[in-house]
């Protein structure tokens, strides 16, 4: 069985070919000319391709050629600071419309689909599958658009479709400029880290975990839309504070240096209750471990 996985450079997308594999054909799709340091050491466990999302033809080549049975889609504009509000988002969500039209033609089967929890309306209580749907940036409207248009599009053409909405992500390989990495960089180095008096809430879940979640989806075909999440409420202060408790310099955290950001949720966690049960997923790390070892990472890439 060959799966293709879309955005495979990326956070979600690399970890994901990571992980497959056992038994499959991996067909890993690459934007062509951009570095790939997070695929470094997978050259001959993997197949890489080139091909820009945006350019059809491009796209339709490749698939005929490896001819996937499953796919799975982390591709999409990600640029932290910019991605929420982007123009870019409309280009993705264009390309990606493409994109199940040329797997159905070669056969694919099944796709899973990477959304985001912010394509719910928040509430002060954990999200489930149904929950309302209420994005305010055009990054949650553009996922939650494609979401509801390519299931149809799915069913017309015979293809199952799982849609998985991922919530907070840390991990080896994220970029630096988002939080955990960026207080891991300044705890380790001796530097103060102010932020903010951290009582919003958040579900944050290790990109293993993350991406085991994605496979299981693919592997066992699954339809639907799921919840990728710990299921467990962290506030930022508190995972702020169990950081500079793991590297040794609690006394560099600065809470509160910074006031509350503007239109910032007070509350984002998820129920992953359903992805357990049909997927038989559980996560590997909890999130004090899976914290140590994302800080050991980042000592040895140092």
């Amino acid at each position: 069985m060959t799966v293709l996985v879309t955005g495979a450079a990326g956070f979600v997308g690399s970890q994901v070919v990571r992980q497959l594999g056992e038994g499959e054909e991996v067909v890993a799709l690459v934007r062509p000319g951009r570095p790939r340091p997070r695929l470094d050491g997978l050259r001959g466990r993997i197949e890489i391709v080139e091909a820009d999302l945006a350019d059809q033809a491009a796209v339709a080549a490749v698939l005929a050629r490896c001819k996937p049975s499953a796919c799975i889609h982390a591709a999409w504009y990600a640029e932290p600071g910019k991605y929420l509000t982007s123009p870019e988002n409309l280009g993705s969500l264009r390309s990606s419309l493409s994109l199940l039209e040329e797997l159905a033609k070669v056969g694919c089967r099944h796709l899973v689909g990477v959304g985001t929890c912010f394509e719910y309306e928040m509430q002060a209580t954990p999200l489930t599958e149904e929950s309302l749907t209420k994005p305010v940036t055009l990054y949650a409207a553009a996922k939650l658009a494609f979401s509801l248009v390519a299931a149809q599009r799915a069913s017309q053409l015979g293809m199952g479709m799982a849609w998985a909405r991922l919530f907070y992500i840390y991990g080896p390989f994220e970029d630096q400029r988002r939080l955990v990495p960026s207080a891991i960089k300044a705890l380790s180095t001796g530097h103060e880290f102010p932020t903010t008096s951290g009582v919003q809430v958040r579900d944050y879940l290790h990109i293993d975990d993350v991406a085991s979640g994605l496979c299981a989806l693919s592997r066992h075909r699954l339809t639907g839309t799921f919840n990728v999440c710990s299921g467990e409420a962290v506030t930022i202060a508190g995972l702020v504070q169990t950081l500079g408790e793991l590297v040794g310099r609690p006394e560099l955290v600065r809470l509160g240096a910074y006031p509350p950001r503007e239109g910032d949720p007070a509350y984002v966690c998820g129920d992953s209750r359903k992805l357990r049960t049909e997927a038989g997923w559980s996560p590997r790390y909890s999130l004090r471990d899976g914290l140590a070892q994302t800080i050991e990472w980042c000592k040895e890439e140092r």
